[in-house]
């Protein structure tokens, strides 16, 4: 339960920050640039342990990382940083989603338990998964109801979560092979309850980007 709490003030400390960034940008550019620099810092850190000694293959790969990380840094802060209403609106619904994938699949993991999942992630179980597109259906619904003269959806809402929810899992099954391949349990020690930043926004790494090009089509 200690950690569940620990957590919960995790992400509420997250969506603090993220109200911060909405109505000031300088706040917003300097977090990302801090996200950027801790998470490629634990990235490059597994890959020194993947590839022990390869250093064309860890600066490849950290490289790589960086690329993507400048991408989706650009898209949080065009985002958040816009002057539309509607476009601020649609990364927080997104950014909600993956909170409550990841917050359902812990829930239900711990409660429940039951059958694993995969081998990739020890920690990861069926009851997880139902637990993680119950809670993004439940309550990523209700932020829709309440804001969805500001959300421009071309497909059905509650497709809309599981798919987004969906993908924000394999973010997190993909950084769980990552560290599964390292033989390591967390990606750093900076969050409490977390670990590092990249166990914290595994899913949303992969979610948002997706979620914003769904939201496009």
């Amino acid at each position: 339960m200690n950690s569940l709490i620990k957590r919960i003030f995790t992400s509420l400390l997250l969506l603090c920050i993220i109200y911060l960034s909405i109505r000031n940008s300088f706040f917003l550019f300097s977090f990302l640039i801090v996200l950027n620099f801790l998470s490629i810092s634990e990235f490059n850190r597994i890959y020194k342990i993947i590839f022990i000694k390869n250093n064309f293959y860890i600066f490849l790969s950290t490289f790589i990382s960086i690329l993507y990380l400048t991408t989706f840094s650009l898209i949080i802060w065009i985002y958040l940083n816009s002057t539309s209403y509607i476009e601020i609106i649609s990364i927080i619904f997104l950014l909600l989603i993956c909170i409550l994938t990841d917050t359902g699949g812990f829930v239900f993991g711990k409660l429940i338990g039951g059958k694993k999942l995969t081998k990739i992630s020890p920690n990861k179980t069926y009851s997880g998964m139902l637990g993680s597109f119950l809670f993004s259906l439940i309550f990523g619904y209700l932020f829709f109801y309440y804001q969805q003269k500001f959300l421009e959806l071309n497909i059905n809402v509650l497709l809309f979560i599981i798919i987004v929810s969906f993908i924000s899992q394999i973010g997190d099954l993909m950084i769980s092979f990552f560290k599964r391949k390292a033989k390591i349990k967390d990606t750093g020690t900076i969050l409490p309850g977390h670990g590092g930043i990249l166990d914290r926004i595994d899913g949303i790494l992969l979610g948002i980007p997706f979620g914003v090009l769904l939201i496009s089509i």
